[in-house]
């Protein structure tokens, strides 16, 4: 996972990450867009799987996104994903000036609506007539036309369990938040996804879980105390969120979102991080060294996820290509 880079870095980063041994690069969307990286990487290093994880929907409409994931899925011969998302209310309405209302349903539409455009780049026709998008009209001078790889991959971000069964239902997978833990997954994401999958005569076997990792791996206490302490920030920005208070307090934290959002009002940074214990670390993250990450990834992961994330393989100097090692014996098993 990387946040996108100037698109001068992004090439060497992409090389980096396929020559460690990762089979695949997921970048996220801040202030620079996923999709240009993606454009770069793609050309920087053939082979590579490429996902957006995730890109915000809304300020683009469904036909621009899809045709960006359409150039992407034929510029990486098929190895391209498009993860989408709904960020929140503040950030849609007044960052980029879009509509928010009813984010769930909105969302679903949203995804029908870009593989109904995935349908007329190949036969021309658009037909699509949903709550919230109406599309019916493409000529072919504004159609890219048919590409010799299937349709990409949609996957969409979802944490509650309305939005779970809504992926189980019209997505082909989902991407699990960061402090997503095991508990959370056994208690919602697997039997949400499965009875969305049902009510399209699916099995949950057919929905990709996407899981990002949080890790804190070295051979000595000195080397794991500087990732310990980007884990401590990244779940202290994460679970701020008011809608993923329940899943601290259901992993036995009661109250943690609050504590933080008090320090957040503040303007207080490191009091955040302060609200992250070593007992929050220890149930959210995997702490382990290089020998045994790959053994307590797969002791936590296995069997449920489609892919793994490994969320701070880029938290210093040197640990790509270990991490990289770490990827490959997943891989492997």
């Amino acid at each position: 996972m990387t946040v996108p880079q100037p698109l001068s870095r992004i090439g060497d980063l992409a090389r980096r990450t396929k020559s460690a041994g990762f089979s695949g690069l997921l970048l996220t969307e801040t202030g620079r867009t996923a999709y240009l990286n993606a454009a770069v990487a793609s050309q920087s290093a053939p082979g590579l799987e490429l996902s957006t994880g995730v890109a915000v929907a809304f300020p683009r409409s469904p036909f621009v996104t899809a045709a960006s994931a359409w150039e992407l899925q034929e510029a990486t011969g098929g190895k391209f994903r498009l993860g989408i998302g709904t960020q929140v209310r503040t950030h849609v309405v007044r960052r980029y000036g879009m509509a928010f209302e009813q984010p769930g349903p909105r969302l679903r539409d949203y995804v029908l609506a870009v593989k109904a455009c995935f349908a007329a780049f190949r036969t021309g026709k658009l037909e699509h007539h949903g709550e919230f998008y109406d599309l019916d009209f493409i000529t072919p001078q504004w159609n890219p036309g048919p590409i010799d790889a299937a349709d990409p991959k949609v996957d969409i971000a979802a944490v509650n369990p309305w939005m779970l069964r809504m992926a189980g239902e019209v997505a082909d997978g989902v991407h699990v938040h960061p402090i997503g833990e095991p508990g959370y997954i056994a208690r919602h994401v697997l039997p949400n996804l499965a009875a969305g999958a049902a009510r399209s005569g699916r099995s949950a076997a057919d929905i990709a879980k996407i899981i990002p990792v949080m890790t804190i791996v070295g051979d000595s206490d000195e080397e794991r105390a500087t990732e310990r302490e980007f884990v401590r920030t990244s779940m202290s920005f994460y679970g701020s969120t008011p809608n993923y208070a329940f899943i601290w307090d259901e992993a036995g934290f009661e109250g943690t979102t609050a504590r933080l959002r008090e320090k957040q009002k503040a303007g207080d940074i490191a009091g955040m991080a302060a609200q992250i214990t070593d007992e929050h670390i220890a149930a959210f993250a995997t702490e382990s060294t290089w020998d045994g990450l790959a053994d307590a990834l797969t002791a936590k992961y296995g069997g449920i996820a489609t892919r793994l994330v490994l969320y701070n393989a880029l938290s210093g100097p040197g640990r790509l290509e270990r991490y990289g090692e770490i990827a490959k014996r997943l891989s492997a098993g």
